[in-house]
């Protein structure tokens, strides 16, 4: 244990130690070798000496400074000392080395070196040791007393009797050379007792230890120098200088090394022991010690002094003293011991009964049961889990218990894990409840055969019925439609991927994506609960119309999917979607009510995608062009139709651009009251002049601004145009010219519309009733209520309000007198079946023109391409037309001209 603490001092060490280490060598072979001669040598011992003992001093009242407490005391302690033998040294180098004189015995020099040894006793006195008891207190005085008698019955021995009885010297001479030897002992005891006492992890172990081991070089140097000069043998520049060179920096590096803790599993070993053996056994090694070389000594001399008999008594009362203390710390050691044994005692008593109701209470049946399956436990838990009695099952085998249908996998998982130990497996079985139903059980089965406490097979029993069908009924409903009860769009998806992954050629799977036409008036005319009945009698359709083992899925909103899976898959799908058309096609009673709907309906084959992915987008794409074609059919995936998505979503990103950097301009067609073949206002029309495509049509645009809600920013921006061009004309003529701008349903639905008109008619000065917005019928049919409310607003700004493209649209007429339309125009297909001479066409436009007059709203006719149309209109008495006869949307600058010059001489005469 010694040897390392040593090694943890020295590895603590900082990189100087080499050059003293260095030092020491150099120093000692100079002192063996007597390189130079006798002069050179003992100069350089004396001065070599002095030296070192001066920088080792400085070390340590440098390192002393750097601490507080006791730490200070023992650097402080063991420099002073240090400092009083470089005193001492000086002198004699001074006599020996500068004067060249002989050193007289005793000198200043002695009392130098001897007061060396009180500081350093002081200093290791104040050293960090483990904190004692009263009685270890009393013991540690009883051990120190007994290693100092020891030590001076040697010294007596050794060198005390022999130097009092050969010395000549005077009284003086006599006391200094004998208390270099008593002070010595004194210096040794301590050193002993403190290294005994030494805290093992504390900081200044390594420090002080090579500060105790520095003592012990010096005191038996001391010792051996009074020795050699009874004889008169000493002289400066021997081998005994080495001793105080070596001792000296010893404590030098221990000033410079780092604080440094016992090594981790030192620690561990040490912090078990209740006693430290090397304190134990010191004292009596050094009694032992003492005793032989007494032994040695009388059997050489033949007689014992009174020093001799008084010290033997000494040490026997001693011994005696410390054997009762030791019997009394045993005494309170039992004691002690015997409480620990009964507070731990109780601790497993406590803790054995949290673990027996932790057991009894938990969610799981514990049981354990020998190699064949016989129950020798089981916990009273399995009675408030499955109904039996724990007493009940006690000496029955666990596998003819479980019953039929559990016992062999129970019996089949035991033998799994029966040929290594501490394996573990878990199954799932049915159990019997004690009141006859089947419950599901999780069962944990560890192999403890080898563990002496167990000897068994330990079970875990956990009833997870209602859990598992909890997670099933969860796993229904994330794969499932919770309003038809179809696949949902994840089960559809795996389902699509394990069809393509089994299949032998990707065309075997073919796949239909179906969207509701008019599902959306439906809904918002109706009702959702009456949309919500319509999808549940849709979805009873299409599961009556595929095969068996087609999957139907929701994929939410109006949107189906069916997978069809055969070697002809595409073929059978075709023939799959047109009776699907079929039957959405008939009529649907809700509520009293006949519904009709259709079906768009989308297919594409595995063999035209790499994955999954691709091939819903392809459907998705085959029933936007099936929707695109007027609904109520179906349409194959063309490769085609993804290039056209690709130019779609780049038109997108154009327009976007286009709204950013100004490439939109308005053009503008006249009004015409067809009374006095005067212009009475214009209507505004949004033109894209594309840098690389021309001219883009409003048909290409208009709809991807709809749909990706970039028809509100374009809608203002369109607004805000028309309305300052249309004061700059007023400004510049005398006519109050009205200015048309046709609005989206889309606008609706996305901020107030009536807040941002009556900004852009605050913004441009444009008098609210020279402004009028044109929308078509679909307005009227999409949230209602709320956007009757936007039209009221923005009836009351003085707007005027102007229903698009009249006749086309569904149940308009019903909603003519609640909404505060002021003008109808009437869409061009009827316009342009003026003057074929089908009295009914001509019957049509003309009752739209006396219905508009029967509800005081005037009529605009839209679409007229020729002089008999416009005529026929005049015979109507329709009061207002559009059209390219009239006139072409022009640029702002040829429609002012317009204003200007009037129209052109064909049109005003016709």
């Amino acid at each position: 244990m010694t040897l390392r603490r040593v090694y943890a001092a020295v590895s603590g060490m900082r990189p100087g130690t080499a050059v003293v280490l260095g030092a020491v060598a150099v120093f000692t072979a100079w002192m063996l070798t007597g390189l130079g001669g006798p002069t050179l040598t003992r100069d350089v011992s004396n001065v070599g000496t002095f030296l070192l003992t001066l920088v080792a001093a400085g070390a340590c009242l440098l390192r002393g400074a750097r601490h507080r407490g006791r730490v200070r005391g023992f650097w402080y302690g063991t420099g002073a000392g240090l400092l009083s033998w470089a005193l001492g040294q000086g002198i004699w180098t001074w006599q020996e080395t500068v004067l060249r004189g002989e050193v007289p015995f005793p000198s200043a020099a002695d009392m130098g070196y001897l007061l060396m040894m009180p500081f350093i006793a002081a200093g290791l006195l104040l050293a960090p040791v483990s904190r004692q008891t009263l009685s270890h207190r009393l013991r540690s005085v009883v051990d120190g007393l007994m290693i100092a008698t020891s030590l001076l019955l040697v010294a007596w021995l050794l060198v005390v009797a022999p130097l009092i009885g050969s010395s000549g010297s005077s009284l003086v001479g006599l006391s200094v050379t004998l208390a270099y030897p008593l002070g010595d002992v004194v210096l040794i005891t301590v050193v002993l007792h403190v290294l005994a006492l030494l805290r093992r992890r504390g900081e200044q172990a390594g420090p002080t230890l090579l500060v105790g081991a520095a003592m012990v070089v010096i005191c038996v140097t001391d010792s051996v120098y009074v020795l050699v000069s009874l004889k008169g043998d000493y002289e400066s520049g021997g081998l005994l200088d080495v001793g105080w060179f070596v001792g000296f920096a010893l404590v030098l590096l221990a000033a410079r090394t780092r604080g440094h803790s016992a090594p981790e599993d030192l620690e561990r070993e040490e912090a078990a022991e209740v006693e430290r053996p090397f304190a134990i056994a010191l004292p009596y090694a050094a009694v032992v010690g003492a005793v032989l070389i007494s032994v040695v000594w009388f059997a050489r001399t033949g007689h014992a002094d009174a020093f001799f008999a008084w010290s033997r008594t000494v040490l026997i009362v001693l011994i005696l003293v410390r054997q009762l203390i030791t019997l009394r710390e045993n005494r309170h050691l039992t004691r002690h011991l015997e409480a620990r044994v009964a507070v731990r005692t109780a601790e497993l008593h406590a803790s054995e009964q949290r673990f027996r109701a932790l057991v009894q209470q938990s969610s799981d049946s514990v049981a354990i049961i020998a190699a064949d399956s016989t129950i020798r436990y089981q916990s009273d838990s399995i009675e408030r889990i499955f109904g039996y009695p724990a007493t009940m099952l006690l000496g029955h085998r666990l596998v003819e218990a479980a019953g039929k249908a559990a016992g062999p996998r129970i019996a089949a998982a035991i033998d799994s894990v029966r040929a290594e130990p501490y394996a573990t497996t878990v199954l799932e079985v049915p159990i019997r409840h004690f009141d006859g139903r089947v419950r599901l059980a999780e069962m944990t089965i560890t192999n403890l055969l080898d563990d002496p406490a167990v000897g068994g097979f330990v079970l875990n029993t956990r009833d997870i019925h209602d859990a598992k069908e909890l997670q099933d009924q969860l796993l229904h409903t994330a794969y499932h439609d919770g309003l038809t009860g179809l696949a949902s769009r994840a089960l559809f998806r795996d389902r699509l991927e394990e069809a393509l992954a089994a299949a032998d050629a990707r065309a075997e799977v073919a796949i239909l994506f179906l969207d509701l036409d008019g599902f959306k008036e439906v809904n918002d005319s109706l009702g959702h609960a009456a949309g919500d009945e319509l999808l549940v009698r849709v979805a009873a359709r299409i599961r009556e119309t595929v095969r068996e083992h087609d999957t139907v899925a929701r994929f939410g909103g109006d949107e189906f999917a069916v997978l069809v899976q055969s070697i002809a898959a595409t073929r059978d799908a075709e023939a799959v979607a047109r009776r699907i058309v079929a039957a959405i096609g008939e009529p649907v009673t809700v509520d009293g009510r006949e519904l009709h709907v259709g079906a768009s309906i989308g297919l594409a084959s595995g063999a035209d995608a790499d994955d999954t992915d691709q091939l819903l987008r392809n459907a998705d794409l085959a029933m936007y062009k099936a929707k695109a074609g007027g609904g109520g059919g179906v349409a194959s995936y063309d490769p085609k139709m993804h290039n056209v998505l690709v130019e779609r979503l780049q038109l997108e990103a154009d327009l976007r651009v286009a709204l950013e950097q100004g490439q939109l301009a308005l053009h503008y067609q006249p009004t015409v009251d067809l009374r006095s073949s005067l212009i009475v206002g214009f209507e505004a029309l949004v033109r894209w002049h594309h840098p690389t495509r021309g001219m883009v049509s409003p048909l290409e645009f208009i709809g991807i601004a709809e749909t990706t809600g970039l028809i509100v920013p374009l809608g203002r921006w369109v607004l805000a145009e028309a309305c300052r061009q249309a004061v700059a004309w007023g400004a510049d003529g005398d006519r109050d010219l009205t200015m048309a701008v046709n609005v989206s349903v889309r606008q609706f639905e996305h901020g107030d519309l009536a807040e941002m008109v009556a900004e852009v008619l605050a913004e441009t000065g444009m008098p609210a009733e020279r402004l009028r917005l044109e929308m078509t019928e679909s307005v009227l049919l999409t949230d209602t209520d709320e956007n009757l409310a936007q039209l009221q607003r923005i009836r009351a700004l003085g707007v005027t309000l102007a229903m698009d493209d009249f006749g086309t649209g569904y149940s308009s007429l019903a909603y003519l007198r609640r909404f505060p339309m002021e003008i109808l125009k009437i869409d061009r297909s009827f316009v342009d079946r003026l003057g074929g001479g089908d009295r009914e066409d001509v019957a049509l436009v003309r009752t739209i023109v006396q219905l508009g007059q029967s509800l005081g709203m005037a009529t605009v006719a839209e679409g007229i391409e020729d002089a008999v149309q416009l005529a026929a209109l005049r015979e109507m008495g329709c009061p207002f037309a559009q059209g390219y006869y009239l006139s072409r949307p022009l640029p702002a600058p040829e429609a002012g001209k317009l204003l200007v010059h009037g129209l052109p001489t064909p049109a005003v005469a016709a």
